[in-house]
């Protein structure tokens, strides 16, 4: 996911995105407690894309003023 691509969508849409992004970081949390996680660079990832998201969030809302 590239921050170019979030800065063209809409506040709900990265809302949302955001929602399915820690939806999917709890789940791989979860697959890392019990041991089925077989590749944990995915848990990288998500977070970055999370940061990316948040970002993208904040600029927004600081440029709506």
């Amino acid at each position: 996911m590239k921050a170019s691509d979030l800065r063209g969508k809409k506040l709900t849409d990265l809302n949302q995105e955001l929602v399915s992004l820690l939806k999917a970081h709890f789940g791989l949390r979860m697959q890392l407690a019990t041991q089925q996680l077989s590749n944990t660079r995915q848990l990288k990832i998500i977070k970055r894309d999370i940061a990316r998201v948040k970002t993208v969030i904040t600029q927004k809302l600081s440029n709506h003023d």
